[in-house]
This record gives structure tokens, sequence and C-alpha cells, in this order.
């Protein structure tokens, strides 16, 4: 018996029982879904990261503070471990400015929260202050309309798309001189601040870290109006060369105790990890819906091998050898994962499609992705099916024709 003959029996006999078939298909098309789909959604959203990290460049430098433990040798209570955190003020970026290779340091003060009423609408918004290096620094950063801030400027702010259009209409409703009023809670006292326009950044679109919805005002005006006084959240460092990136990430930790330098590279390595973590975890959370569609594989083709006992015998007393049984059964398996494999994958891009827009992120589906889930179908229906072939391969022809 050739290959042809055994796919179009196959066909036949998968056609005859298109209930148990289309049973057998549903679940392999439910596991792959589910795995592609998830696979989809936390591949798009490690591109969109590793995006937005690499719109940093790969001259720059981030550094944070990092919380370490200390002893505290002269306390009245015998001495113990007290924890301190580093702090990064003005005394870091002139430690920082000094080490051969950097070439721009921003100091940068995040958190504050503010609310802001436009046409009588109320809308609620994060604020940082930043000095005028920060815009070279962070060189993918475009004003589209208006400037950027200098070392004068005092009350004013350089806001995002979506700050400038809350309303979501195509003309802004803030525009260039414009000034708005702000107000916060700090350290539970009502204060407020307004703030004039100076210029509007160009809409990015981008979901993580997105410079749609900044407000930038001038450091010093930040720790004024939040009483933060001269600490920064974290210091931006561009560096001369690109080649020069990790020396001068080592030399500023040697220099600094107790401070973080993250590199564009080094954060897409660690984004890249969690994410792998998650498609684990995800992924495996999907296979058991895989799992439970293989048992069902198992029981449909043990029940029909039991049905074609008969149709085996026959078979066999014909000519046909205990590897064509094998190779009959095992090719109706074949089928139901390529075909199971194949409608998964599909339904598993148009959900992950369905959900990022939905959600306002990206997903990534690819032929590899596809092709992945149809050869992983395909293994679990081979696999699923393989005792019911075997069994059904080393039936006795005689016995089997007595078979009622």
């Amino acid at each position: 018996m050739n290959i042809l003959d055994v796919a179009r029996m196959s066909v036949e006999g998968l056609s005859e029982r298109r209930f148990r078939f289309a049973l057998n298909l549903l679940g392999i098309l439910i596991g792959c879904a589910a795995i592609t789909g998830l696979i989809a959604l936390t591949q798009g959203m490690s591109v969109e990261i590793n995006s937005q990290l690499g719109s940093l460049g790969t001259q720059t430098i981030t550094v944070l503070p990092n919380a370490q433990m200390g002893m505290g040798g002269g306390s009245s209570m015998g001495g113990g471990s007290t924890r301190n955190t580093v702090v990064l003020d003005w005394r870091t970026v002139n430690v920082i400015e000094k080490i051969s290779g950097v070439r721009e340091v921003s100091p940068v003060s995040s958190g504050g929260a503010i609310n802001y009423q436009v046409r009588g609408s109320t809308y609620y918004a994060s604020v940082t202050g930043v000095t005028e290096s920060y815009f070279k620094v962070n060189e993918a950063l475009e004003v589209s309309r208006g400037r950027t801030l200098i070392r004068s400027d005092s009350a004013s702010a350089v806001i995002g798309s979506s700050i400038a259009n809350p309303l979501g209409s195509e003309q802004s409703v803030l525009k260039i001189g414009d000034r708005i009023k702000v107000t916060a809670n700090v350290r539970r006292v009502q204060k407020e601040m307004t703030l004039r326009i100076i210029g509007v950044i160009k809409e990015s679109g981008t979901v993580f870290q997105s410079s749609d919805s900044m407000i930038l005002i001038p450091i010093r005006t930040y720790e004024q109006f939040f009483e933060t006084g001269s600490v920064y959240s974290s210091i931006q460092v561009m560096v001369a060369s690109p080649d020069a990136v990790e020396d001068v990430a080592e030399a500023i930790k040697e220099n600094i105790r107790g401070v973080t330098a993250l590199t564009a590279a080094a954060a897409m390595e660690m984004v890249g990890s969690i994410i792998g973590t998650i498609n684990a975890v995800l992924g495996g959370i999907a296979g058991i819906s895989l799992l439970v569609a293989g048992v069902g594989i198992i029981n449909t083709m043990t029940v029909s091998v039991l049905e074609r006992t008969k149709e085996i015998g026959t078979m066999k007393a014909i000519g046909a050898k205990s590897g064509d049984v094998l190779m009959l059964f095992l090719s109706e398996a074949v089928m139901t994962g390529i075909i199971g494999g194949a409608l998964g994958a599909v339904a598993g891009f148009g959900l992950s499609h369905l959900v990022a827009g939905y959600v306002g992120i990206s997903s990534a589906p690819s032929v590899d992705l596809g092709a992945l889930i149809v050869g992983f179908a395909v293994v679990t229906c081979v696999v699923s099916g393989l005792y019911p072939a075997w069994r059904a391969s080393k039936l006795n022809p005689v016995e089997a024709l007595r078979h009622e």
C-alpha cells in the first residue's frame, strides 16, 4: 500500500466519522489558538518595549538609586542593621560629569501627579522635572510645535500630544502660549500652579513610556512645587561614543556606590528574560488544553479501532501489512493535527489582534510561530494516536473478521 492509498483511506475514514473528527479538531484548535494568541501578544509586547528602550539610544545610561543595607554602629539599641537609600543629588551629577567619556548629564525628578481642567472637564497626568539637557540626551524626543525648555524657563511646560488634545479631536485644544492651572496634593496640602505651554511633543503613538502623555517642566519648578529638594529620581547620561558605554557605566558604579547604571542593552536583556518567563508560564497553561485534547484523541481513536475491527481484518486478509494499518491510523492523526493546528494558529492570530487593539498594545504574528504551532499540534496528535494505531496494527486478521 503506497502513501497515496493511505492518504485517501485516511480522508475517507475521517469523513465517515465527521462528528468525532470535529470534536478532536475542536480540542486541538482551542489549545493551539490559546498558545498562538498568548505568544503573539507577549512577543508584541517584547518588540514594543525593546523599541522604546532602543529609542533611548545606544549611548544612553540611566542611573538609578539602589537600596542598600548598612550597619548602624552607634545605635542606643546596641547596634543593628539599618536600611539606607542612596540619594541622587547635584553632587552625584558633578561626579558623573567628571567621568571620562561623558557628554551630557540630565537629572530627572518624576512621580508628581497633578490634575488640570480643559473646557470644564478634569484630567489627570504625571509631571516630570527636567533640565535643558534632557532633550539632548533623549534625541528621539521631537517637539512638533514651539520649543524645548531652556535654563531661564520657570513656570513653563512642554506637553505631549494627548495632553494638548485630551478630547481626542483632530485639532489641539491647548496651544503654544496657553496657560493651564494644575492642582496637586503636596504633603496633604492642596497646591496650585499655572504653567505656560511653550512646546508640544510630536505624537509617538506608543504605549510603554509614551511621550504622548508627558508634562515636562523645569526641574527647579518641580522641586519648589512638590517640595522634593535637590533629590532626583534618576540621572540620564549620554556617552560620547557607543563603544564607551559599558566602560562609563562601570566607572559610574565604581565612583558612586549603591547605584545602578542601566544601559539600553542591559534593559533589553532584562526585558527579554521577563518576557521569556511569561511565555513559558502562559504557554504551559495553554498547553494543558492540548493535553486534554490529546486524551480525547486517544479515546476517540481507541473507540475507532474497536468499531473498525472487522474492516482492519478485511484489510489484512487481502494483503495489508501491520505497518500499513499503523500508517493508516497515524495519517489520520497527522491530518487532524495539521488541520487543527492551522485553524488554531489563524484563530490565535486573529484573537491576539483583537485583544491587542482593545488594550492598546501590539501583537507580533509570524509565519514561524504559525509553523511551530502546526508542528506542535501534529506531534500532539501523533503521540496521542500512537497507542491506538499500534493496537490496530497488532490485531489478528482471523479474530478481527469474527468480531461483531
